[in-house]
Parts: structure tokens; sequence; C-alpha cells
């Protein structure tokens, strides 16, 4: 099994266009064409992840933040960072990260933490807007169920929970070919018409090639028309963090327990209770105190996230609860996740979960 293999089925998961523009995801260290005969996942590429990657003969490393993060202009070993790009290229180990690609996906990290807490109704908390495109093309109405079924088969189509959605149009289209032209209604340098239908669809930008090869693969016309729009609608699919409500509410303190039990926590910095039973309940992977604003403005009970820095705690003014549950602790469950997806379609190489709890933060 070769490394491009493993990147390109991640890529088409998780497509590397949903990370942030400050992010560093995709491959870090490797060649596409090597030989992987076992994977290692963790959430911090760290020296010891290395070295349990070498014992466990492991020659790919899948982790969720990026060890390369800012621009290295040497690799001399005089830190962390380099001394892991230093062992994993003696090694020869490569090294991938998923990071806000995975934060941002509908099935990414904010959908580990949801289902953990057994919610229910989910949808993204801030979605992406400037992501979408508006796919126009012009066929012929008896091959529209082909076309159909070619574009929505690679997802096109798709708005909020409904798929296979179009719009179309009647009318008449026009052509005349060359000599050179080999079409398939009429004849060369004789114009025809032909009845025809102009059909919209929703595409969202990292879908968009692909949507656009089966569109050609199935249409029947030698040049297709078509047209791209960019539009600014909201992705209801794609974005940070994610809300949703319990089956049945529950009381401050039982929620906070189970929350507690659930994610391993050594500690939950919380605002003060407010007496209130918790039902709508939002959360966000890692540092998500951007994200307090919006749990407020869809009438969340309490928000889930870590990395909130004093001063945030106040901006809750008593609408809900923060819950800072630690930034490790709300991602930790990131590796199962890939490791699911993983053995789902590959059955050739060898996957590991990390047995190191690479969390920073002790609590005594």
């Amino acid at each position: 099994m070769k490394l491009k293999e493993i990147t390109q089925f991640l890529e088409s998961q998780f497509p590397l266009s949903l990370q942030e523009s400050y992010d560093n995801s995709g491959l870090l260290i490797g060649n596409h064409e090597m030989e992987i005969v076992g994977v290692l996942i963790c959430l911090d590429s760290i020296e010891k992840i290395v070295d349990e990657a070498i014992e466990k003969k492991c020659n790919l490393i899948i982790a969720h933040h990026p060890i390369i993060f800012k621009g290295l202009k040497k690799i001399t070993a005089s830190n962390y960072i380099e001394r892991v790009v230093s062992k994993c290229i003696k090694n020869d180990i490569a090294l991938y990260a998923i990071h806000t690609n995975l934060d941002n996906h509908f099935q990414g990290v904010n959908r580990e933490i949801a289902n953990r807490i057994g919610l229910k109704n989910i949808k993204i908390l801030q979605p992406i807007n400037g992501n979408l495109n508006k796919l126009v093309v012009f066929v012929p109405k008896d091959a529209l169920n082909q076309v159909d079924e070619a574009v929505f088969a690679v997802g096109a189509g798709q708005i909020g929970n409904y798929s296979e959605c179009h719009f179309r149009t009647e009318g008449i289209g026009t052509f005349k070919g060359n000599d050179a032209s080999n079409p398939s209604i009429g004849r060369t340098n004789e114009r025809e018409n032909v009845a025809e239908y102009r059909v919209e669809y929703l595409v969202s930008n990292y879908n968009l090639k692909k949507v656009i090869t089966a569109l050609f693969a199935a249409h029947p016309y030698e040049e297709v028309a078509y047209e791209i729009y960019p539009i600014q609608n909201e992705n209801q699919f794609e974005g940070a963090g994610m809300i949703g409500e319990l089956e049945t509410e529950m009381d401050e303190i039982t929620f906070l327990s189970q929350l507690k039990t659930t994610f391993k926590c050594e500690v939950i910095r919380h605002t003060q209770l407010l007496g209130r039973k918790i039902k709508k309940v939002a959360v966000c992977g890692g540092s998500g105190s951007f994200l307090l604003s919006k749990a407020i403005q869809q009438k969340a009970d309490i928000f889930i996230t870590g990395d909130f820095k004093y001063h945030d705690f106040f901006d809750a003014e008593d609408k809900l609860i923060i819950a800072d549950i630690g930034h490790f602790e709300s991602e930790q469950f990131t590796t199962n996740l890939l490791a699911e997806r993983l053995k789902e379609n590959f059955t050739n190489f060898a996957i590991h979960l990390t047995e190191h709890n690479t969390n920073p933060i002790n609590y005594f």
C-alpha cells in the first residue's frame, strides 16, 4: 500500500480545502510513493510517539495536530519539533497531519464529541460561507436522468438534510458543428435545435472537480455547455463547532458529572451554575472560545470546549454555562474516529492507536 493511496483517501473524506488559512494539514514528511506497512494514530506527534512508531514498525504517523506549524529554517535538534522531524527522516517515517479540515467537517472532531455526549438534531454551530458554487449545465431532455445520477453520486445537489436537489427550466439549445466535430445529435455543418433543460446544482468547493469529471463522463454532448457561479450561502455541513439536543434534559450537576466521566477529565473549569436544566448543548473541540457568541445566540444551555482564558469566562453573562474540559480531553477521541475510517477501507496494513497520553497539562 503506497502512502499516496492513504493520503488520497483521507483527503477525499476530509478535504484539505476545509482547513483554516493558518493551518498546515496534509503530508508533512514522506514520499508519496513509499510503501506503508503500519500506521500509528495520535493527537500530537511528539518524540515518544516517533519512538512508539519505530517500536511497532509503523512507517506512517497520522496526527491531529501538525508538528510543523510555523516555518522551519533549520533542523539542528535544538527543540522537540526539530528532533521529531529529524528522527522521522532518519527512520524513514512519514508524518501526516489532519487538523482543521477535520474540525470543520460534519463527520469530524465535533461530531465525535456530540455522539459521545448523545446529542440529537445536530448542526454546525458556525457554518462556513463562500465555499459553495452553483453549477449550471445544459442537457438534452432525454439525458437528464443519466446526468442527474452521475453528479448526485459524487455529492452534487446537497442542501442541508436534503440530497439529489436540482432546479431545471426548459428551453431550446442551438449548435452547428464544423468538419472536425462529431455531434451526438444532428450532422456536421447543419444547425440543430434541441429541446434541453437548464439544470442547476449546488456543489461544495472541495467537490467541484469530482462533480465536473462525473458530468463530462455522463453528458452525451461532445462539448458540454456549463457555467460555475461562486455563491455566498452558508454551507450547513461545513464549519466550526456543533450544537444539538439531549434526548432528555438533565440537571446541571448530573450532566457535568457524566461529562467528566465520558471525557476522562481530571477537572472541569466552568462558570457558575444557573439552576436550569441542560437540554441544548454546543461543543467545539480544542480552543473554542471564539464560538461563545454563537452558542449564546443559538440559546445553548451549556458550551463545552477547551482553552478558555480567565476574562473570557465573564462573557457568558449568565446566559449559559461555559464548561472548559481541556484541549486534549475534548479532542482525544479523534484518534478513534480516524482509526475506524481507515479500518473500514484498508485491511492490508496494521493500524495502531498510540498508547501514550500526549497531554502536556498535568493536574495535582
